[in-house]
């Protein structure tokens, strides 16, 4: 399978990697991850007051977009970029690029609003680009998984298979959970199940919505 040239894929690639460079190279990641991370306790009634008290920090709306382009490390940030590089382009291929980066921020924000679901009360940052990417892995394991999925009595084909896609990418995530027991702290376990289910429900409508407008 030849890859496909992705302007927006790339783009982003480049704007996670500059502004990874940026910081790591400035000295200035911790202040970067404090004022433009996902802190799931902001989103709550209460809010953060002591974090709140520092300042300068991103409106807590838009910390699941800001968040998505701030990454821990090296390892953190080359595994996502890889992954966005391998399935992006096919998407961006199949979606067009308004419409992929339309679901790159659904995604953003779906994985936002899951981790906040779960842990609401949580003020431990989640910063990367992993849950705008399993948008994109949806999309790519929706679009391009070969294997025929009949209907299920009243349930149409395609809907059996984003059952089974989320269930599928829901157990992984849990298993992952189970064997690192919390300790792994790089990984939002939540964050990917949100932004991976939203890329499965939202690719069929916006393929749909690109060719009837084209």
């Amino acid at each position: 399978m030849n890859m496909p040239d992705g302007k927006l894929t790339n783009g982003l690639i480049i704007a996670n990697v500059v502004i990874f460079l940026f910081v790591w190279l400035s000295g200035l990641q911790g202040e970067a991850i404090l004022r433009g991370g996902f802190f799931p306790i902001r989103l709550g009634n209460e809010g953060y007051p002591a974090l709140e008290a520092v300042g300068g920090l991103v409106p807590a709306w838009l910390t699941p977009i800001s968040s998505a382009f701030l990454h821990g490390g090296f390892l953190h940030i080359a595994f996502n970029m890889l992954m966005l590089l391998f399935c992006g382009r096919f998407v961006e291929q199949a979606l067009g690029p308004r419409l992929m980066g339309f679901l790159y921020v659904v995604g953003a924000y779906a994985a936002a609003l899951a981790e906040f679901a779960f842990n609401s009360s949580s003020m431990i940052p989640v910063v990367g680009a992993s849950g705008a990417i399993s948008a994109i892995l949806g999309a790519y394991a929706l679009l391009f998984s070969r294997n025929e999925v009949k209907p299920v009595g009243p349930i149409p084909g395609h809907v059996v298979r984003v059952l089974w896609l989320s269930a599928a990418w829901i157990g992984i995530q849990l298993m992952i959970g189970i064997a690192t027991r919390g300790n792994l702290a790089g990984i939002a376990i939540f964050a990917h199940i949100g932004g991976f289910v939203a890329g499965l429900i939202a690719t069929r409508p916006l393929l749909q919505w690109r060719f009837r407008n084209a």
